[in-house]
């Protein structure tokens, strides 16, 4: 029976090593996903802040063309102070700018994923986020208007 036991025992030599280098390739694509989901969360979280400045500098203007026109550079400002690069950077603005309106603005943003081709994943991934805010109610809505509160 020894004979028999050192045979098999001469057999599983190296196997832990061999299971060790066939293991490592899961391991980085593991790896390698953990880092694809914490960058599009990353980025997420990012561009939900960016929408929140944009409907912020927004609601701050008395007229929709200007307040398009700050929403967007503020979306694109707060982006561009994260790190966040937009290949294509959209913000959409519906509201009134009267006092106690609602504002809302919608930020497209297509984030580049090349950098994580070992996936197999798309090459650009386009995240959206939403966010409202309320047109000050104390604020004057004209300065040109009979009975308009300069603010």
């Amino acid at each position: 029976m020894r004979p028999a036991l050192r045979r098999f025992r001469e057999d599983e030599r190296g196997s832990a090593t061999v299971e060790l280098v066939l293991s490592v390739g899961v391991l980085l694509l593991m790896l390698w996903f953990m880092v694809y989901c914490g960058r599009l969360s990353d980025n997420r979280l990012r561009i939900e802040d960016a929408a929140h400045q944009a409907a912020r500098a927004a609601t701050l203007d008395r007229d929709l063309p200007t307040a398009t026109t700050d929403a967007r550079s503020a979306a694109a400002s707060a982006l561009g102070g994260t790190g966040v690069t937009c290949e294509d950077l959209a913000v959409d603005l519906i509201g009134t700018m009267q006092p106690g309106s609602t504002v809302t603005v919608t930020v497209h943003c297509t984030v580049d994923l090349h950098d994580l081709a070992l996936l197999h994943v798309p090459g650009q991934k386009e995240i959206t986020a939403t966010f409202s805010s309320v047109v000050d109610v104390y604020r004057g809505t004209d300065d040109s208007g009979p009975g308009s509160v300069a603010v």
